[in-house]
């Protein structure tokens, strides 16, 4: 068994809990509306702006050791940047406010899974950074297609409301088939373990956001 195939078993109980979160299940059964959909939107503002800044700080604390990691970082940096306007975009075909949703503050829960990247790479390892990578790209591949259209048939919404999910189902397929890559390059057991803990860690965190998604962390919000 290679390493990525180690992490996805390793994390397969926290995976199926994330899927368990209220409105997953709500949105795969048609229990949804447009409230629901800024929600999501709005949180997964606040953490994408970050996806680029949490790169960046990754590739600086990357030992010499590791700098054939350090130039897919590189790699990664150039596809993500700017993907925050994308999903101001569909706030903003949504009737949402773009200004407004920018100057919004974040969900508690959203805040707490940045502020923990952020201080495990600085405070624990930079490898802690692809769990997060692992979570976020995995969960997007198995949800973002299916639900934008789901929410595209129920809510009669344009196209241009639905930039962020059919780009990442597509995108982050791509990305995952390079991800495994790498992911099998680390054959360090310290080093896996480190990925396997932080990567459980983020499928808890990024869950809390799903748990915690509310209207009033949406449009009330920014309308």
């Amino acid at each position: 068994m290679n390493f990525y195939q180690q992490l996805q078993s390793n994390t397969e109980h926290a995976r199926q809990s994330f899927l368990q979160a209220p409105i997953i299940q709500r949105c795969f059964n048609g229990d949804f509306n447009l409230n629901d959909y800024i929600a999501f939107l709005q949180q997964a503002y606040h953490h994408v702006k970050f996806t680029v800044p949490l790169l960046m700080a990754t590739g600086a604390k990357l030992n010499e050791d590791k700098e054939w990691l350090r130039e897919a970082i590189g790699e990664y940096i150039e596809e993500e940047m700017g993907h925050q306007e994308w999903i101001l975009n569909d706030l903003a075909a949504c009737g949402v406010d773009k200004e407004q949703a920018r100057k919004s503050q974040p969900a508690p829960s959203t805040e707490l899974m940045v502020a923990y990247a952020f201080d495990a790479i600085a405070r624990k390892n930079p490898l802690y950074f692809f769990g997060m990578v692992f979570v976020l790209e995995g969960t997007s591949i198995a949800l973002a297609d299916a639900a934008a259209k789901q929410i595209k048939d129920k809510l009669s919404l344009p196209k241009s409301a639905f930039k962020y999910l059919t780009s990442h189902g597509a995108l982050d397929q791509e990305h995952m088939v390079f991800f495994e890559g790498l992911m099998n390059k680390i054959t360090d057991p310290k080093e896996q373990q480190m990925i396997i803990h932080s990567a459980n860690m983020f499928y808890r965190l990024y869950g809390d956001i799903f748990r915690e998604l509310t209207p009033k962390h949406g449009l009330e919000q920014v309308a």
